[in-house]
């Protein structure tokens, strides 16, 4: 079994800009537990154990050093890891406890948070007014208040006939010469009056409604009592839930410290970018940055949070609400954009979750560009000079959602956060759920990343990036600048050892796994995650061994469950779908070469000897190029491009000995262009596990993908219908793909529960919408709220005229047999046609019921009434029709 340590990741090195000094590259992990900050030096992690072997820890800061002390003085201590103990408990020790509340409270050393690495002064009395006098007072947000007054002067003066009213209207002038111009100049004279009067009316009230929307967005840095209250609130909760704390890099915390410092000289902003998981993140990043003693950033959060007492908590603790969507309300737009602008301009940190909302799949979403564009037209726009981007990876050995994220996947409703359900959560803050992994990638400057891609539009010629203001370069500008920022996390994040368990358990063949085998692939799969450029999270020294059990004791029997009495321990896989979650968060690492396995399945799959499963170079390129235009919104691929990554992932699977390539020989005898590609017999006599593995992490993706393609087919308008341009909901329509993958899963004709979560159908539809073959209505054009969606034209599967069965021919199935091609068979035996025939039958059947509520074209677009009463008209048109032919 081949455990290759090359870095063939092949993505680009990192922005250094500005240049600073590096560090050492062994540098530690550094543990913060409760008022513990223990750093765990060691050199890279040994071949045969999963983490590194231990090394002198460094101990916690006492109490009685100042602030600048705690954060440089460190004194060495030969202890282990399990030395790290909990903040106090008030039952296990009540006067400890007492004394810990009292350190906190008072701000008796680091705990004052006085000399904060920061821009501006935080945690005033007075700064929520200073904060909203400066963004009420910025010359954007007024010169739109007053745009839109006087906008709405002018619809008024017509529609209230203001100049008829004054008599300055055209034919409105009675009379001549003198009088008449008397009459005139006075009627001009009200009419200005009226104006002025009415629009400072409108500014006046316009400025009251911006000042609601300031007080209720920004955050309340008000009380340094009070952070200094929150700051031990939180992690007492924190860590009785992340029994095992929060580590970080010893080597990120300083150079991150380092920056912080050069920014708040020249009052420049960090932005924080960090992944998003969990509510916990929020929480995470703040705490760090006040034990390290660096000014807390204002985070977004979406208003869904702001409920009683936990919204006004967070507020004061950096939270900056805004609203899910913003819609058409100019003035909320300019209201955010000032905001954020005043928060650069005086240079106070900032973090927003580059993908929008939290990641049910484990995996990056793809970026959402919302507040990112308000971050780059900013800096676009000259307003504020530069900021510093630093992008932060979160990763957990369990996620406390994962449960709620699997019934959202489902098709449940997500509930509204409230009071009630937070506090009777509160059971999971006694669970032991491990620890909280927070990266740092190596901060860069917003500026000059601009600076570069204009230089490399260039000099490829593409696009003129200097006319920032045009769209076209703006929308490509933001999307390399939110897919950078997602390749920094992925860089830098960490491989827990929940994930991978999960991995392991989710990518054999095999019902279950026996004890020695699944620690020999978690070995085998951390030499994997090394050799691809990752990292798998330290543990002190202990053998891979003992860190499974203890990855296997997080996880629980709800997840994973040992069955007793055999042979051999043995464990498998109790809930798949929810430990796909921590599957999910190695995934990247091996894209390409999962997607090269899934190009090779198409002949793999058909058994015989090696000649037969044999694939030429263009017909894998050809699959691989398939695949990879489905996925490009699922995946973050190498950005030089797909023949190169190809060749190279290639490479990589040759050395470690999974394919064989056979290349042409050029006259001199050296080997040429690649002609085939195949398994190579030590693959074979292994048992494909290598291969294997590869095409069981991208099966479930391409499962989900020909899922929705087949919900398409029964998307083909019944031989009845009144109207060939029938518009469907497009939420009922993913609906209805769901049901349909439940169905087939459960018939046996679907290999992965997974394929059939709501996400990855959403993302499924955005694809076809974007590759045409389905359309999408939206906005003006639907319901609103409700985008409609049909078959495109060309892409439409023909019925039979005689039995009204969709026929398996046309452009849509041809494509839905390319996606079959890489795709793991259900486990009926029935043969292939036989099965297709039942799959499009069924699919038939499910999707009929989405032409009971379909809206011809010439409706859509209408109002409501009408689209109303056109529905009750048809509704009414279908049961005179049924009650004839009974």
């Amino acid at each position: 079994m081949s455990t290759g340590r090359r870095n063939r990741n092949g993505t680009q090195a990192p922005n250094q800009i500005p240049k600073w000094p590096q560090l050492p590259t062994s540098a530690p992990d550094l543990d913060i537990l409760g008022d513990q900050v223990t750093i765990h030096p060691g050199p890279p992690p040994r071949p045969e154990t999963l983490i590194a072997p231990s090394e002198p820890t460094i101990g916690s800061d006492s109490d009685s050093a100042t602030a600048s002390e705690q954060h440089d003085r460190i004194t060495t201590k030969n202890t282990d890891r399990n030395l790290v103990a909990h903040m106090a408990r008030f039952r296990e020790s009540p006067l400890d406890f007492l004394r810990e509340v009292s350190l906190h409270v008072s701000g008796t050393g680091w705990r004052a948070y006085d000399d904060v690495i920061g821009a501006q002064p935080i945690f005033y009395p007075g700064f929520s007014d200073t904060m909203r006098e400066a963004v009420m007072s910025g010359t954007m947000l007024q010169g739109k208040i007053e745009e839109l007054a006087e906008r709405r002067v002018g619809v008024e003066e017509v529609l209230q006939g203001w100049r008829v009213v004054a008599g300055v209207g055209p034919g409105e002038i009675a009379g001549g010469g003198q009088a008449g111009g008397e009459r005139e100049k006075k009627g001009r004279e009200w009419l200005e009056k009226r104006r002025t009067r009415r629009k400072k009316e409108l500014v006046n009230s316009l400025h009251d409604v911006a000042e609601r929307m300031v007080d209720q967005m920004i955050c309340k840095f008000e009380s340094k009592r009070f952070i200094r209250g929150a700051y031990y609130l939180c992690t007492q909760l924190l860590t009785r839930a992340y029994h095992q704390g929060i580590h970080v890099s010893s080597e990120e915390v300083l150079r991150l410290r380092a920056f912080a410092e050069q920014t708040a000289a020249k009052k420049q902003s960090i932005i924080f970018l960090p992944c998003h998981r969990s509510h916990v993140d929020y929480v995470s990043l703040q705490l760090i940055c006040y034990r390290l003693g660096l000014a807390l950033p204002t985070v977004v959060a979406g208003d869904n949070l702001n409920f009683p007492v936990v919204g006004q908590f967070l507020q004061n603790a950096g939270a900056m609400y805004i609203r899910r969507s913003f819609g058409d309300d100019v003035l909320y737009t300019t209201v955010v954009q000032t905001y954020i602008d005043t928060l650069l301009q005086k240079g106070f940190n900032f973090e927003c979750f580059i993908e929008g909302g939290r990641s049910r799949t484990g995996k990056l979403l793809p970026p959402k560009f919302g507040i990112l564009s308000f971050i780059l037209d900013t800096i676009l726009s000259g307003r504020v000079e530069d900021a510093i981007i630093c992008p932060v990876s979160t990763q957990y050995d369990k996620v406390i959602e994962t449960e709620g994220y699997v019934n959202e996947l489902l098709g449940v409703p997500k509930q509204k956060e409230n009071l009630v359900d937070f506090l009777s959560a509160s059971s999971i803050l006694s669970l032991r759920l491990g620890r909280v992994d927070v990266r740092f990638h190596e901060p860069w400057s917003l500026k000059e990343f601009i600076t570069q891609q204009q230089e490399r539009a260039d000099i490829s010629g593409q696009i003129d990036m200097n006319k920032v203001n045009q769209s076209e370069v703006r929308t490509r500008l933001l999307r390399t600048l939110g897919y950078k920022v997602l390749s920094d996390i992925n860089d830098v994040s960490v491989v827990m050892p929940t994930a991978l368990i999960g991995t392991v358990l989710l990518t054999l063949r095999g019902r279950g796994v026996g004890k020695s085998e699944l620690v020999r692939r978690v070995d085998w799969l951390s030499e994997r995650v090394r050799g691809k450029g990752g990292r798998v999270a330290h543990f002190g020294g202990l053998p891979t061994a003992v860190v499974a059990d203890r990855a296997l004791e997080v996880l629980g029997p709800g997840l994973v469950k040992l069955v007793e009495g055999l042979g051999e321990d043995t464990y498998y896989a109790v809930d798949r779908f929810q430990l796909s979650f921590y599957r999910n968060m190695t995934i990247h690492l091996f894209i390409s070469e999962a997607l090269v396995a899934a190009g090779m399945y198409s002949r793999v799959r058909q058994g015989g000897g090696p000649e037969n499963q044999r694939i030429s170079y263009d017909a894998l390129l050809e699959q691989v190029a398939f695949l990879s235009q489905l996925f490009r919104g699922e995946f973050i691929f190498p950005t030089q491009g797909l023949s190169v990554n190809l060749d190279r992932t290639l490479q990589g699977l040759e050395e470690d000995q999974v394919i064989k390539i056979d290349r042409e020989l050029s006259q001199s005898g050296t080997p040429g262009k690649i002609t085939t590609i195949e398994l190579t017999d030590t693959e074979r006599l292994c048992g494909r596990e290598n291969y294997d593995f590869y095409c069981f992490l991208i099966w479930p993706f391409i499962e989900a993908i020909w899922l929705g393609a087949v919900s398409l087919l029964g998307m083909t308008p019944p031989l009845n219908a009144s109207d060939d341009d029938m518009w469907l909901d497009n939420k009922q329509a993913q609906d209805c793909a769901q049901l349909l993958g439940k169905t087939l899963f459960h018939q046996g004709d679907l290999s992965y529960f997974e394929a059939v979560n709501k996400e990855t159908l959403k993302n499924a539809f955005e694809r076809f919408e974007e590759e045409g073959i389905i359309l999408v209505a939206k906005g003006a054009k639907a319901a609103k709220g409700a985008p409609k969606m049909k078959l495109a034209p060309d892409w439409m599967p023909k019925r039979d005229d005689r039995t009204g069965k969709i026929k398996p021919q046309g452009r849509l199935w041809d494509f839905t047999a390319t996606i079959a091609q890489s795709r793991r068979e259900g486990d009926n035996p029935c043969e292939e046609a036989t099965v297709s025939a039942k799959v499009l039958t069924l699919a038939d059947h499910v999707c009929k019921v989405l032409f009971e509520t379909a809206v011809p074209a010439s409706e859509l677009g209408a109002p409501q009434r009408q689209r109303e009463e056109a529905a009750k008209s048809r509704q009414h048109k279908a049961m005179q029709t049924k009650s004839s032919r009974l």
